[in-house]
C-alpha cells in the first residue's frame, strides 16, 4: 500500500468527488480508515468494504490519480477548505445527526456556528413584504448575535442575509450559508457579492466538491443540512410544494422547531405558510417570538427604532387597505374612497418613505 504523498484533506477531497457517489457511500468510506488509504485501495483497484455494487467499484477503480492533483489545487486556489467527520474542526452541531456529510467544504470560519442559529428559508418568487420581512428579522437576529443561516437562494433567502449586513450592533453575528454547489461556482450567479462577504465575514458550506454545478438533486440534500444546522428555523414565505417545504420536512424529522409568518390566504406565495400554521407551527409576527423558541429573554433589551418617517393619517388608511395583500392602485383607490390621482400621490409619498413597494403595477405595505 502507497504511503500518503498529500494531506489527508486532499483524499478526502478526492473521495467526495468520486462519481456514482451517495453521502451514505462516502460516510462508509471515510469511516472505514484514513481517506488516504480509502483512495490508494482504489487505485490499487483493491475493494475496501463490501456491499457495493460492481459498476460502482468499476467506475471507481478507473479513476485518475490526477482527480486527487487537481481536486486539491481547486481547493487552494479557491481558499476552500476540506473538513472530515473525523476532525477536530467538524461542527459538533452535525455529529449526531446520521444524515450528515463525512466530507465538508467551507469558506470562512466555521467556527461561527457555535452561536446560536436560526434558519430562515422561503420562496424564491418572494412578495416585496415577504422580502422586506426576511431582512428585518435577519437584521433583528444578527443584532442580537443569532447566526442565520440560510441556503443563499433568490428571494428570502438572499434577503435574510441582507438584513445581516445592515445589522449595526458591535457584537453582531455572522451569517452562514448551505449551497449546493462547489464553492468556486457560485450559484445563482447574481449573488457573487453575497457569496464573497459570506465567505469573508461568516462561513459558506457545501458538500459538493469544487467545480461541481448546481444540479438539481443537490438542493435537496444542502436542505438536510441547512435544516440541521439550525435550532429553530423560520419559514417567511413558500409555496405549498416550495422547496423550502423539503427543508421543513428534514427540521421535523430532527425534532426542530418550526416557524412560519403568517400571510395572506389569497397570495399564492404565503400557501405554504399558512398551511404549516394551520397544521400546528408557532406563528412569527416578529423577531420577539423567535426569541420566545430560542429561551431568549430580550425583554431588558433596547428595542430596534423606528428610522422611518412616520405616516400621516391619510396615509396610514392607505396602508391598512394594503396590509396583508398586493393590490392594484385602482383597487387601492376604490377601497380608500378617493380618486386615483390622490391615491396616487399618497403611494408616491409612503414609497418614499419606504413604507410601501410596487412591482409590476401592484402595490403592497411593508409594515414590519
Amino acid at each position: 500500500m502507497n504511503e500518503a504523498r498529500y494531506p489527508q484533506w486532499a483524499y478526502a477531497a478526492a473521495l467526495a468527488s468520486l462519481p456514482l457517489l451517495t453521502h451514505a457511500r462516502l460516510r462508509r468510506l471515510i469511516a472505514h480508515d484514513k481517506p488516504s488509504v480509502v483512495w490508494n485501495m482504489l487505485q490499487e483497484k483493491e475493494r475496501p468494504l463490501p456491499g457495493f455494487k460492481e459498476d460502482t467499484w468499476r467506475v471507481w477503480c478507473n479513476v485518475p490519480q490526477s482527480v486527487l492533483i487537481e481536486t486539491a489545487e481547486l481547493c487552494i486556489d479557491s481558499n476552500i477548505i476540506v473538513t472530515t467527520n473525523r476532525d477536530r474542526l467538524y461542527p459538533v452541531v452535525l455529529h449526531a445527526d446520521p444524515q450528515a456529510p463525512a466530507v465538508i467544504f467551507s469558506q470562512g470560519n466555521l467556527e461561527v456556528l457555535h452561536q446560536r442559529r436560526v434558519g430562515v428559508v422561503g420562496t424564491r418568487t418572494a412578495t416585496q413584504a415577504g422580502r422586506h420581512f426576511a431582512r428585518t428579522l435577519g437584521e433583528s437576529l444578527a443584532n442580537a448575535e443569532v447566526c442565520v443561516v440560510s441556503g443563499l437562494a433568490r428571494g428570502i433567502d438572499f434577503e435574510s442575509h441582507v438584513g445581516v449586513f445592515r445589522a449595526t450592533a458591535e457584537q453582531a453575528a455572522p451569517p452562514a450559508a448551505v449551497v449546493a454547489s462547489g464553492l468556486n461556482k457560485v450559484y445563482p450567479p447574481e449573488h457573487h457579492e453575497l457569496w464573497r462577504r459570506i465567505a469573508s465575514e461568516g462561513v459558506l458550506i457545501s458538500e459538493a466538491p469544487p467545480n461541481a454545478p448546481a444540479e438539481t438533486h443537490r438542493f435537496p440534500l444542502r436542505n438536510r443540512i441547512l435544516a440541521s444546522l439550525s435550532e429553530v428555523l423560520v419559514v417567511v414565505e413558500s409555496r405549498a410544494r416550495g422547496g423550502s417545504m423539503i427543508t421543513v420536512r428534514e427540521a421535523m424529522k430532527r425534532d426542530i422547531t418550526v416557524m412560519a409568518v403568517p400571510g395572506a390566504p389569497n397570495v399564492s406565495s404565503c400557501e405554504g405558510t399558512n398551511l404549516l400554521l394551520r397544521d400546528g407551527c408557532a406563528p412569527v409576527l416578529d423577531v420577539e417570538d423567535v426569541f420566545v423558541a430560542l429561551g431568549l429573554d430580550t425583554r431588558r433589551e433596547n428595542r430596534a427604532i423606528e428610522t422611518r418617517q412616520m405616516p400621516t393619517a391619510d396615509e396610514r388608511a392607505v396602508l391598512e387597505v394594503l396590509a396583508g395583500v398586493p393590490r392594484s392602485i385602482d383597487e387601492v383607490a376604490l377601497l380608500a374612497g378617493c380618486s386615483v390621482v390622490n391615491m396616487a400621490v399618497l403611494l408616491g409619498r409612503l414609497e418614499a418613505k419606504e413604507w410601501v413597494s410596487h412591482v409590476d403595477g401592484w402595490w403592497e405595505a411593508l409594515l414590519h
